[in-house]
């Protein structure tokens, strides 16, 4: 099972890092093997959460996550993306910009920090706002209970989620603004960071809102079909499981590209930090991109999520404190090691008290971990 899901990554692991050795050198491999890992542990929370989602599309769409999103994720984000930054603030075009990435690193390195600033305020906001829709909503299950009960009533009240993250872009635009006498780019900072904010909040709630829709558009659908499959067990016949299709599938896949996107943010601006080298970066991260892919899947699979009900907790916990640090970012550096030790640390603590939970309910009279019952911890 592991090999299955995990043969492509392995591969292009070792087809890259040969390539890298090959072609640039032991200095080349080095580099490449790290960002490849500080791809995968910032991004295992993403993992996670693409988990979740994923399951509820059926095998094709999965299929396309797998085949067309790789492409999308690999080198839209991983090697497009950092071109594209680049090109539009220097105003120059795409060839020109990987020819300055090629040329002149320096320049390059100091043009995609200048863009910086948008792109944290966007994905910054896009990224608050799946914490704060997770958080405010009311679930069986609560990881942190003294402080998920109180937000989950607090999350009675409309659209609250929207206006707490205008309020962290006002406060964030506002860090820029109070400084504007001193500095005359401070303003337009500030305007960037409003703008590319509203437009993270707005990519959000067009992506969310239209898989929403189709998704309760095909509720009745899903109905029928499950009374078929009860009907059909009934009788005898196989039942296949078949996830979401269509309109809804193809919403929940957007969804899904546009929250990698965000993700990888980090990643891609962390990776300046390390080289400027632009194809050593789109190689350590693509393969950690990879990673990330085949175990989104194989959480799928192996229904870990429904085994280990707080990992879905833990993740939106490191989606939150992602969010907060790229927009703390844009006034203040921050080393990628606290970035990626933090999302891994909540994950590790949610599976470890999804474990305890566990093993409390066999203890209480085998109660199953797909339990809906409100099974609280207090970690």
């Amino acid at each position: 099972m592991v090999l299955k899901t995990f043969g492509w990554s392995f591969a292009v692991t070792a087809l890259g890092l040969a390539f890298a050795a090959w072609q640039w050198g032991w200095e080349a491999f080095g580099v490449v093997l790290i960002l490849s890992i500080l791809e995968i542990s910032l991004s295992f929370d993403n993992a996670v959460v693409n988990a979740g989602i994923l399951k509820k599309m059926n095998a094709f769409w999965q299929k396309i996550f797998l085949t067309i999103g790789i492409l999308i994720a690999v080198f839209g984000m991983r090697l497009v993306f950092p071109v594209a930054i680049v090109a539009i603030s220097a105003k120059v075009g795409p060839i020109e910009a990987v020819q300055l990435a090629l040329d002149e690193p320096e320049r390059y390195e100091a043009l995609v920090t200048d863009a910086h600033p948008a792109i944290a305020a966007f994905g910054g906001m896009f990224l608050l706002m799946i914490f704060l829709d997770f958080i405010f909503e009311d679930r069986d299950h609560k990881w942190l209970a003294w402080l998920e009960r109180p937000l989950a009533k607090l999350g009675k009240v409309d659209m609250l989620s929207v206006c707490v993250a205008l309020i962290a872009l006002l406060v964030t635009a506002m860090t820029f603004a109070t400084h504007a006498h001193t500095s005359a780019g401070h303003m337009d900072k500030s305007t960037t960071v409003l703008l590319s904010g509203v437009a993270g909040l707005i990519t959000y709630l067009i992506v969310g809102g239209l898989s929403g829709f189709f998704e309760n558009k095909l509720e009745e659908e899903e109905e029928r079909e499950h009374e078929e499959e009860e009907k059909a067990k009934a009788e005898g016949k196989p039942v296949s499981a078949v996830g979401l299709a269509g309109k809804a599938a193809f919403f929940l896949f957007l969804y899904l590209e546009v929250l990698d996107a965000s993700f990888s943010f980090d990643g891609v601006i962390g990776a300046f930090a390390i080289t400027n080298h632009i194809f050593w970066m789109a190689l350590g991260l693509g393969i950690g991109a990879m990673y990330v892919r085949s175990l989104t899947v194989y959480l799928v699979r192996e229904g870990t999520l429904d085994d280990y009900v707080y990992l879905e907790h833990g993740a939106h916990y490191a989606i939150g404190a992602l969010a907060v640090i790229l927009l703390v970012t844009i006034q203040h550096e921050i080393s990628e090691l606290i970035t990626g030790s933090i999302g891994v640390v909540l994950i590790a603590l949610s599976f470890w008290s999804s474990v305890r939970r566990n093993k409390a309910l066999a203890a209480a009279g085998g109660g199953s971990s797909g339990d809906k019952t409100e099974v609280t911890s207090g970690v």
